[in-house]
């Protein structure tokens, strides 16, 4: 694991307007399903983290505990953050490919995201598949 690249890349994800950051922000970009990844804080409440990793799965969103509150804020640019989602698929995997296998607990969805891409596109081009 290079934790100091995950981090640069979670900052540079800031920059780029492709992270939110925030309870409220990370749940609504999950539930509108632009969140590819999510990281919540090692250090979160309980209740935060249940909240998210429930609402993930839910969502087929991949999920990962990363970094303590006041290091995920620093990374952002912000005070205290529990919670940040990274909204852009190439960015996400860049971080996880810093992050490495034996980094973190994560909610791999696998291809969750690919998933929901073809899923959208099909809805878009009016063919669903139930």
């Amino acid at each position: 694991m290079d934790r100091k690249k995950a981090i640069s890349a979670i900052g540079l994800s800031m920059k780029a307007g492709k992270l939110a950051s925030g309870g409220f922000a990370v749940e609504q970009a999950v539930r509108e399903e632009k969140a590819a990844l999510v990281i919540i804080a090692e250090d979160c409440s309980g209740n935060t983290g249940k909240k998210f990793r429930n609402m993930c799965k839910w969502h087929k969103t991949e999920i990962v505990s990363f970094l303590s509150k006041e290091e995920l804020g620093r990374a952002v640019g912000k005070d205290y953050r529990s919670c940040a989602a990274v909204l852009d698929e190439g960015l996400a995997q860049v971080i996880l490919g810093h992050m490495g296998s034996g980094s973190g607990k994560s909610n791999s969805s696998g291809s969750a995201g690919q998933n929901r891409k073809a899923n959208k596109g099909q809805e878009r081009s009016g063919v669903v598949n139930k």
